[in-house]
């Protein structure tokens, strides 16, 4: 007899939630992001055979959600970038405000709580931050510090982990120019995520951009190893 039609092709959107990418050779491995038993090997090409051997734990894990965070303390820039067979996809982009006639203490404590329920309603696999750089505005960084402290106290009380990324990293990875300026940036953000239009303010589309930079930098380790 024939053999059955073949399934159809792997795609991360297609409710694959709770389910992490792992790169071995030239073919991806969904695996349980709980208790990381390989389910279902798929081929690049979209073929799909059955997954029968335990990879070691040593494999690289590409995560499928992103949360990218630019920091500061009056916003915020979040980012949610999903990858998947057809290319990043953006699934949520915005900023999170505080109130700067609030005492610095309590816009901190606000700024935790806007992230904690962040983390908690989308579920991350990872965030990716932007680390602090100092230029001339010392209190402009002092400002960048405390909201980035924010950020890793609430990613570690969830139990996500946490990279950090130079601006100039990004900026390599999303345009390829260490020294690209933020409307280069926000455009090749905008290509690259298939948006029609640059999201705003700044901040929002470099939280993008932090997001981007991470898959990158992960794909990259992945088929190193």
């Amino acid at each position: 007899p024939p053999p059955p039609p073949p399934p159809p092709p792997f795609q991360a959107e297609d409710g694959i939630r709770d389910k992490q990418i792992c790169l071995v050779g030239s073919e991806m491995c969904i695996r349980d992001r709980l208790s990381g038993v390989p389910s279902t090997r798929y081929a690049v090409g979209g073929g799909r055979s059955g997954c029968l051997e335990k990879h070691p734990a040593s494999h690289t894990l590409v995560h499928m959600f992103v949360l990218g965070l630019d920091p500061g303390l009056t916003r915020t820039g979040f980012g949610v970038v999903q990858d998947t067979r057809k290319g990043p996809r953006a699934v949520r982009v915005g900023v999170l405000k505080t109130d700067p006639k609030l005492p610095m203490p309590q816009r901190l404590a606000e700024l935790a709580d806007d992230l904690d329920a962040l983390i908690a309603e989308i579920s991350p696999d990872v965030v990716a931050l932007e680390r602090v750089f100092v230029k001339k505005n010392f209190t402009n960084a002092m400002s960048v510090a405390r909201a980035s402290g924010v950020a890793m106290v609430c990613s570690a009380r969830a139990g996500v982990a946490l990279h950090e990324y130079t601006p100039s990293e990004v900026k390599l990875a999303v345009a390829g120019d260490g020294t690209a300026d933020k409307s280069q940036v926000g455009a090749l953000v905008a290509r690259r995520l298939k948006l029609a239009e640059v999201p705003k303010p700044a901040d929002a589309a470099d939280a993008l951009g932090v997001a981007l930079c991470h898959l990158q930098q992960a794909r990259f380790g992945a088929a190193a190893s």
